[in-house]
């Protein structure tokens, strides 16, 4: 089964809101093996909604669009479907009961407005919203299934969830694809490549490698498509090891999971802690790790030490280390994660220093200068960047080359 998503909202077009629906809903469906082919977004205009459902479905089996179900003029997907399946709009008095009883619980009046989001297509079928007052909508046309789901993601996810998922489970798919990842840090996409060139050319064609890059590490999928799953899954495993065997130790996960996702990972199973200093980074390093389900089995806490003041109350940075040379330094640096280290008392920190930017570089410090430590069972290691101007990637990199640091000192010591 082939399947397209259609995102409709000027708020994604204008850059307002990140399309991250899409990317959850792609996930969501491989699971049952449905492939999407295309994902659109567009307007919330009549002719431009009219074009995308005309083109998806002349090329999938299944057209999935969130958004534009809300009550408000600008939300003109219903009407627009209407018109596609050359169908109406009708008053669903289940739908309108579910929608009072949301304002009720609320203790709030329900405006007249809202009456319209019980209106829906009259070939569709209701999927009820338990968490909105706009129902999905399923509908079956020409040997094609729509379906209509609001954007909100909490909503859309529930109703992905609970009401689309299960009646997708009945759809037979005959083209199967297996897919399996390596991500691998501290080395760069061509570089990458090169190790591994020849190999990717024994791929035979019904086999595809994508690398996928972010700072610091790259990620690489292997995917095959074809009709004999069990095949598929052999190919894949067969050629994901001489991968994995040729990159080394680079490779530090074969799932698809986060950079950040293998340390907490690897922190818990070794029983180890982690704290962080940071500065220049203003608590990136620990959101990344906190954003981790399970994170606070191996983290402890972080120091947010912007000012020297606080380096020198919360993280004992000595006041003459300061003055000697600098809150940007490797000195300093030191005793931030040391400070952090003993003040939380964990078996690993991470201290970050630096000239974010776009102020407040000098000539011997210049915007993008950065110290990173790195406090472990017996040592600390340190390491200069020179980074950039743009104050949020020298933030994003200074996080990223703190977390390799910290996995890097954490496999050297492991066994102490």
């Amino acid at each position: 089964m082939k399947a397209e998503i259609i995102t409709i909202g000027d708020e994604i077009l204008l850059g307002q809101i990140v399309d991250t629906n899409s990317a959850w809903m792609a996930q969501a469906l491989l699971s049952l093996q449905i492939q999407i082919e295309q994902i659109t977004s567009i307007s919330d205009r009549e002719e431009h909604i009219l074009e995308a459902l005309h083109n998806a479905s002349k090329r999938a089996d299944l057209i999935i669009c969130t958004g534009g179900l809300g009550p408000t003029k600008d939300d003109v997907t219903k009407f627009t479907a209407a018109k596609f399946f050359n169908t109406s709009l009708v008053r669903n008095e289940a739908v309108l009961d579910h929608v009072r009883g949301i304002f009720a619980r609320m203790n709030r009046s329900m405006p007249d407005i809202n009456h319209g989001q019980a209106d829906v297509l009259a070939n569709g079928e209701v999927l009820f919203n338990d968490w909105g007052t706009a129902p999905g909508i399923w509908v079956s046309h020409e040997e094609k299934v729509f379906v209509f789901l609001p954007g909100v993601p909490f909503e859309m996810k529930s109703l992905m969830t609970h009401r689309v998922l299960p009646k997708l489970k009945e759809f037979k798919s005959e083209e199967k694809i297996a897919i399996r990842y390596i991500l691998t840090v501290g080395i760069g996409e061509s570089h990458l490549a090169t190790q591994i060139a020849d190999i990717e050319d024994s791929f035979p064609a019904h086999l595809h490698l994508a690398y996928l890059p972010k700072i610091g590490l790259v990620r690489l999928r292997v995917s095959a498509s074809g009709r004999d799953l069990e095949e598929l899954e052999k190919d894949v495993e067969h050629y994901t090891d001489l991968l994995a065997d040729r990159i080394g130790d680079a490779v530090v996960a074969r799932e698809d999971l986060s950079f950040e996702e293998v340390i907490v990972r690897s922190f818990v199973e070794s029983k180890a802690t982690l704290s962080t200093a940071e500065s220049c980074t203003g608590g990136n390093v620990a959101k990344q790790i906190t954003e981790v389900a399970g994170a606070s089995e191996m983290f402890i806490g972080g120091i947010i030490a912007y000012a020297n003041q606080v380096k020198e109350a919360l993280l004992h940075v000595e006041h003459a280390t300061l003055e000697a040379y600098g809150a940007v330094s490797e000195e300093t640096a030191i005793q931030m994660a040391k400070g952090a280290q003993k003040q939380l008392g964990t078996t690993y920190a991470i201290a970050t220093t630096g000239i974010a930017g776009p102020g407040g570089g000098t000539p011997d410090k210049p915007v993008g200068t950065v110290w990173v430590a790195i406090a472990g069972r017996s040592e600390v290691k340190t390491k200069l960047f020179q980074f950039h101007q743009d104050r949020v990637l020298n933030i994003e990199r200074t996080t990223s080359q703190a977390l390799l640091m910290l996995w890097n000192l954490f496999q050297k010591e492991k066994g102490f």
